[in-house]
């Protein structure tokens, strides 16, 4: 059994067009992240999708219940895949992942989903300070444009923002074609 592990963060339909927090590049994010969960299938690693759900009916996306919060068609889970979720950006926060991580041996993660400036980025540092070796496909991650102090920052502009510190000391940072060629 491979040591490695896939998980695909919050590919969830509200952060494609027409849902309700819709995120720069998306689709191209989860083409890529279903050629991972292909690859990682065929080589019998394990596969864990997380979702995020909010509990508050008045939160503005991944409302418990809605369709939005569903995991998006192009890497739907298999049987026997665990499906965890969260509430927080960290998906070791109260989900058991590192529980069902330790128990089938697993020393090394792909990580991949969104968003690059949360759940990625909290998701990959908590697993290189668990021990974990980490790698980010990150072409199959997707951000949002963000404005601070009047900075306006583009979705891209995000993404290089959060993967560069992440690629410093936290996890191997690099394409989906890059982690399919090392397979």
């Amino acid at each position: 059994m491979s040591k490695t592990a896939l998980l695909l963060v919050d590919i969830q339909n509200d952060y494609f067009p027409a849902g309700d927090w819709e995120l720069h590049g998306m689709e191209q994010a989860a083409e890529n992240a279903a050629s991972l969960l292909a690859s990682a299938r065929e080589a019998g690693q394990m596969v864990v999708h997380i979702r995020h759900e909010n509990p508050s009916p008045e939160a503005p996306f991944f409302r418990a219940g809605s369709h939005g919060a569903d995991i998006h068609s192009a890497v739907t889970p298999s049987t026997g895949e665990p499906v965890l979720t969260k509430a927080r950006p960290n998906s070791f926060v109260d989900t058991g992942l590192l529980e069902l991580l330790q128990e089938a041996g697993i020393e090394a993660l792909t990580l991949c989903g969104a968003m690059s400036q949360m759940c990625i980025d909290a998701t990959a540092r908590a697993a290189r300070d668990l021990g974990f070796d980490v790698t980010v496909a990150e072409d199959a991650c997707a951000a949002r444009a963000m404005v601070f102090g009047g900075v306006e920052l583009s979705a891209q502009q995000v993404h290089a923002a959060f993967m560069a510190p992440l690629a410093m000391s936290y996890a191997r940072v690099v394409s989906t074609a890059e982690v399919l060629k090392a397979r």
